[in-house]
Parts: structure tokens; sequence; C-alpha cells
């Protein structure tokens, strides 16, 4: 996941139903030096908000909340470099292997790991994290797939990640405290910057045994 996201191991997960705000927001993440963005599929708006933050060059985009196939097709179309989903779909894991764009599926128990293994990917999203046990929950689930790289999301903040981080067998995390709701709505870019820019100083850079690409089709 590190390799897809240019090194940077957090991952600002955007709800924002207002493109016009896109490329506001789209600055302020380069500013504050942490270039990514997973825009959700949450809001009537998603490929819209998408699209424009994907014509940036200095930015690398994903979709998120990808829930079939269908919605595949519009991240794709709206310029996403990689999708991830709350959930292990097939369907949306083959569509995304047939199109070759890296794809990050939500997992929260062995039996889905194990699904996603057969599926060709070696990288998941641990999800809901906190909800799911956190930190401990994944060490166990390393413990039975050590070839697993989990991208933990879901109630993680800034005082969480460092802990979740610096395991290895998490290659990235996902979180929206850098790109708040309340942020968004009032325009407060210079705070989102602020925030990413703090985000960046609480991991030191993987190591490279730890590094995979995330799989876009079985090896």
């Amino acid at each position: 996941m590190t390799d897809v996201l240019g090194g940077h191991r957090i991952v600002p997960v955007v709800v924002l139903d207002d493109p016009a705000r896109a490329d506001d927001l789209g600055a302020a993440l380069v500013e504050g030096g942490l270039p990514v963005a997973e825009a959700t599929f949450r809001t009537p708006e998603a490929a819209a908000v998408l699209r424009r933050l994907s014509a940036r060059d200095d930015l690398v985009v994903g979709a998120g909340t990808v829930l079939t196939d269908r919605q595949v097709d519009q991240a794709l179309e709206a310029g996403a470099k990689f999708v991830v989903s709350p959930g292990l779909s097939p369907s949306v894991v083959r569509r995304c292997q047939e199109a070759g764009v890296p794809v990050v599926p939500g997992v929260a128990t062995p039996s889905e790991i194990m699904l996603a293994l057969d599926l060709g990917l070696d990288t998941v999203k641990f999800f809901p994290a906190e909800a799911n046990g956190g930190l401990p929950t994944i060490k166990a689930l390393a413990a039975a797939f050590p070839q697993v790289r989990f991208m933990p999301t879901g109630g993680i903040s800034a005082d969480s990640a460092p802990a979740y981080l610096a395991h290895p067998s998490v290659a990235a995390v996902g979180g929206s405290w850098m790109v708040a709701g309340d942020l968004l709505a009032a325009s407060r870019w210079d705070e989102v910057a602020a925030r990413c820019a703090a985000s960046t100083a609480l991991y030191d850079p993987v190591p490279e045994p730890a590094r995979h690409t995330l799989q876009g089709a079985p090896a």
C-alpha cells in the first residue's frame, strides 16, 4: 500500500458533498505534505469530487466505500488510482483485477482474510478497526497470517495511529481527523493542512522488507 501511495502511511478518508470544495481540499493536502486521499462514495456527488481531486497531478486519489462492481466502473471513470471497500465482495475485487487497479477490501475475520488470499490479495483493510478490537486483534491476526498487510480504518485518531503504524504488519492507516467534516464545511483549509503536516510526523518510513505492492490480480 505504501508503494501505491508514494510512501505515505496515512490515508485521509474524505467525505465531501460539494465538488466546488475539492480544489481547496486538494491544495490543503498537498500543502500539508500528505498528497493522498480516499474519496468515499457516501454522497451523491462522490464521483464528481473524485474527478476533481484526481485531475490534480500532485495528488494520489482512490475511491472508498465502494460496494458494487458498478461503483468500481464509476470510480475508475472518475480517475481513481485505487479502490477501497468496507467489506470483501468478490465481484468488486474481480472487477478491479480485470481493470488492473489496486483494491483493498475490508475484513474483520480470519475467514475473510483467507478469502482475500484466495483472490490473490495480500493487503486488506481491517474495518472497523477500533470496534473490532483494534491493535490487539491485528496482532492476533498477523500471527496467523504473516504474509498479510493491514490498513486499519475506523475510529483511529492522531493519538492512536502511531501504535498501529509501529506494527510491522500495518502498511498504512486510514483516518479522517485531518479532514473532519466540520473543517471541510467551514473551509478551514489552513487547519486541514496543519493536521496533515502533523500526521506525517506520526510515523517513520516503512522498513523495506515490510513493503508490499498491492496485488491487483493473482500472481
